[in-house]
């Protein structure tokens, strides 16, 4: 394993044994999402000139900018868990719950639909989701935000109909001030995207939402007579790491997976350092606002711990540099997006950190894009 490099620079990780680790079959929401309305396989997008910078044989941007009318991948983990959650109460099947069913049964058992709110916290895309989700079902959002939010951000939540509650506070802080309003709400369900004792299941719903991603990443692939080599994707509290981890460490293909953080933030690479979930400092703001969390899943710690190959942190100037690139190649990313690339040219650019990751001229590398620059306006940050 590898060390880790002061908190001012650059934070590397690696696991040799990663690949060889094996998780069960996770659960899978990829035919509940195929109900949803407008649902479609997002652009997986090769973009051969990066390939050629590498010094890699393909690169392939998965575009998460337009996912079911949001510039983010966050719905698929909403969607999901919300479903999950809303039929757990109601005594319905989730296997077969569509989102037009589940609607119609709380008109039935719920004399005013918008006294049943769905609460969350956020740092913007996950929020805006959950909010989403409450439009779609006819009922309430309330969503509480932390410090340090674009206000582009805010203005999409409260977009979706959501009451929106500024917090002045951390990420972690904000989630226990969600948490703690719903106590004695019987009709208040958090929706929340990170777990802690006592509060998991929702989590994994969200997790198992996340898995649809990485399911399509196969289809398009296997359409070429691919699979990925190395798959790379940006880091918060390590929700979709987690599915990333999962889905891979499950099936045949046996990638090399990173995870990418901001320097500031940079939980999941800080605790695998450690050899223990650790928290950190998140009080100095990052344009890559959707990762800017302290603290890791705990039900996602196992996965991230035993199967990640690799973790490296970036800075701002490395995500702006990245958003610009990708645009000039016709993408449409924001800085969390970008993280992606940004991180695979820090570790790319080390020769043992290549080695680590098993890279050669032949491979095939997959940049997760989880956001369109509407999710993050830089606004000249």
């Amino acid at each position: 394993m590898g060390g880790m490099t002061s908190l001012e620079a650059t934070r590397w990780y690696s696991h040799s044994a990663a690949r060889d680790w094996r998780t069960p079959v996770p659960g899978s929401a990829v035919q509940f999402h195929r109900t949803l309305d407008g649902y479609a396989p997002t652009p997986l997008t090769e973009l051969p000139s990066l390939a050629a910078e590498l010094s890699v044989g393909r690169v392939f941007v998965k575009d998460e900018s337009n996912r079911l009318g949001l510039p983010a991948f966050k719905i698929l983990g909403a969607s999901w868990a919300t479903c999950r959650a809303l039929s757990g109460w109601l005594g319905m099947d989730p296997v077969t719950m569509t989102v037009p069913r589940l609607s119609a049964r709380l008109r039935e058992v719920v004399t005013n639909p918008k006294d049943l709110t769905l609460v969350t916290a956020t740092d913007g895309n996950h929020g805006r989701a959950v909010s989403r989700m409450a439009t779609l079902l006819g009922v309430s959002a309330r969503v509480y935000i932390p410090a340090g939010l674009s206000q582009a951000a805010v203005d999409a939540i409260g977009g979706e109909g959501a009451q929106v509650i500024a917090f002045d506070g951390s990420y972690d802080e904000v989630v226990a001030a969600a948490n703690a309003s719903t106590a004695d709400r019987p009709l208040d369900f958090l929706i929340q995207d990170t777990s802690w004792d006592g509060y998991v299941d929702v989590p994994r719903w969200i997790v198992e939402g996340y898995i649809t991603l990485f399911a399509e990443i196969d289809e398009s692939l296997r359409t070429e007579g691919l699979e990925p080599n190395l798959v790379a994707c940006p880091v918060g509290v390590g929700s979709l790491a987690h599915a990333m981890v999962d889905h891979y460490r499950s099936g045949g293909a046996r990638p090399s997976l990173l995870s990418v953080e901001p320097i500031t933030a940079a939980c999941v690479a800080e605790s695998l350092g450690a050899g223990t979930p650790t928290s950190v400092d998140t009080s100095t703001p990052t344009i890559m606002a959707g990762l800017n969390c302290g603290t890791p899943s705990a039900i996602g710690w196992p996965s991230l711990q035993q199967g990640l190959d690799a973790a490296i942190s970036i800075s701002d100037d490395e995500s702006r540099t990245a958003v610009a690139d990708l645009t000039d190649l016709g993408q449409d990313v924001g800085p969390c997006g970008a993280a992606s690339l940004a991180g695979v040219r820090a570790a790319l650019s080390d020769a043992d950190r290549r080695r680590a990751l098993g890279l050669g001229s032949e491979s095939v590398v997959v940049l997760i894009s989880t956001e369109g620059l509407a999710a993050n306006p830089l606004d000249g940050r």
